[in-house]
């Protein structure tokens, strides 16, 4: 006779139909998943993202020359001054804003320290490369504008015990090193040697042409429009009744004041 096996409760039979197998080891294959997932975004973010050479090197101090302005322009102002110089003093923020509205030219600092307003002149000079050796273009300007805001001028210097706010322990050990001091005499006696002898003297150079004027004296914005349109004009000069502009030619600042645009 032939026994009957037990029959199994209703509760189990539906608990099997709604769960069939064991789920335990899909749950350990997705808790992996997300280790690995979780492992994988750990690294991502502790790794930095490179850097193009491109963008690392236009972050690096670079110079002398320091510039402002437009690096790629057509023309290139450079400005022959002293720290120490009154006239230099009043011309720089002229000279600033008119860099700022005129895009296709760069201003570029020459140190010419003249000998009645040492020693403080050169030492202000020193204190430009140092801050700019560590900060750059942007750093130099903003000491060159502290040493103009703070001096007593004229050889007279900065007040006693008066420090620069923004010195490093770098721009102190710049300071005591050879390095700013070989730039600023290498400046002085190429300025020297191109004729220039007082401050502030301007060169305008044309770099399409490459023709340049050195401007005497402090030269007002409509008179440095002039000097720029008299060296465009060398494109065209073998068309024109215009003169060539040799590449050393010298004006005076009256002379350039006059010349009609």
């Amino acid at each position: 006779m032939e026994q009957k096996r037990p029959s199994i409760p209703m509760q189990v039979q539906a608990f099997r139909r709604r769960h069939g197998r064991p789920r335990w080891p899909w749950a350990l294959a997705a808790a992996l998943v997300l280790l690995l997932l979780i492992w994988l975004v750990s690294r991502s973010l502790g790794e930095s993202p490179p850097q193009s050479p491109a963008l690392v090197s236009m972050t690096q101090p670079s110079g002398p020359p320091w510039q402002m302005g437009n690096p790629e322009g057509r023309f290139t102002l450079t400005l022959y001054a002293d720290l120490e110089c009154p006239f230099c003093r009043e011309y720089f923020p002229q000279i600033k804003q008119w860099i700022g509205i005129n895009t296709d030219v760069a201003l570029q600092w020459h140190h010419l320290p003249l000998a009645e307003h040492e020693p403080a002149a050169s030492a202000e000079a020193r204190l430009a490369e140092c801050v700019a050796e560590t900060g750059g273009h942007a750093a130099f300007w903003q000491a060159i504008e502290w040493v103009y805001a703070h001096t007593r001028s004229d050889g007279q210097g900065l007040p006693d015990g008066l420090r620069y706010p923004e010195s490093t322990p770098a721009i102190e050990q710049c300071m005591t090193s050879e390095r700013p001091g070989a730039a600023i005499r290498a400046q002085a006696a190429e300025a020297t040697n191109s004729g220039v002898t007082a401050t502030p003297s301007l060169r305008l150079h044309d770099r399409q042409t490459g023709q340049a004027i050195l401007l005497q004296g402090p030269i007002e914005g409509d008179a440095l429009l002039s000097a720029m349109d008299m060296l465009a004009a060398e494109d065209t000069a073998s068309d024109s009744a215009i003169a060539p502009v040799t590449p050393t030619s010298e004006m005076p600042a009256d002379v350039v004041g006059d010349m009609p645009r």
